[in-house]
């Protein structure tokens, strides 16, 4: 059973491009004998569930690749079910690129990334946009509560493929709310040295007054 985001990706020019770098046998064996990874487990769906942001790619009716981000609370990309991704297709910029992109060809390709934990997870997809105004329980399942934004459609996606990629050349970066447990004890330190110099300056200045 081939691996379904390189059966996907592995055209004939980049099959060509691997034969004349010598990686091509090295690959073809990996093809051979590789998961199928069109259905997300349970890895994925936590992985991408812990995620505040991904990068989307799409191509333009004139052949030119974009990539868009999209940010959001963590978790606002939902996993419907195991093929299903979705989310709230928050306002903008109003230039609507992916918007149209994805209208006219409806494949796109997401890139999360974990940067502190150097993991990387690319899904190849069909996007569909919808209503929410007339699919309430859609709208229910996507919008994130109490997020100060603007949905204006929510966008659904049929996955085709997944790859996970090695962790080489991604150097480690760190949210401020993943420094936070981290960086506790240093504040709380801190706090208690600032306290000690306050008395400490309190009782030099009431032996000075003396």
């Amino acid at each position: 059973m081939t691996h379904r985001f390189l059966e996907i990706a592995t055209t004939p020019a980049v099959r060509a491009a691997q034969e004349a770098q010598g990686s091509r046998r090295a690959y073809a064996r990996q093809e051979e004998g590789a998961p199928h990874h069109d259905r997300l487990g349970d890895s994925e769906a936590a992985f991408i569930a812990a995620r505040d942001s991904f990068y989307m790619a799409s191509v333009s009716e004139t052949g030119w690749p974009y990539l868009q981000h999209r940010g959001g609370p963590p978790g606002f990309l939902r996993v419907l079910d195991e093929t299903t991704l979705g989310f709230a297709d928050l306002r903008g910029n109003r230039q609507y690129l992916s918007l149209g992109n994805l209208s006219a060809d409806d494949r796109l390709c997401l890139f999360l990334m974990d940067y502190g934990r150097q993991a990387r997870l690319k899904i190849f997809g069909h996007a569909r946009f919808h209503d929410l105004a007339a699919e309430p329980e859609l709208a229910r399942r996507l919008i994130v509560p109490g997020y100060r934004a603007v949905p204006e459609r929510g966008m659904t996606i049929e996955v085709e493929g997944f790859d996970w990629n090695c962790p080489q050349h991604i150097t480690p970066r760190f949210s401020e709310a993943e420094l936070g447990p981290a960086l506790a004890p240093v504040r709380q330190r801190l706090e208690e040295l600032e306290a000690e110099n306050a008395r400490l300056r309190a009782e030099l200045a009431g032996r000075v007054r003396s």
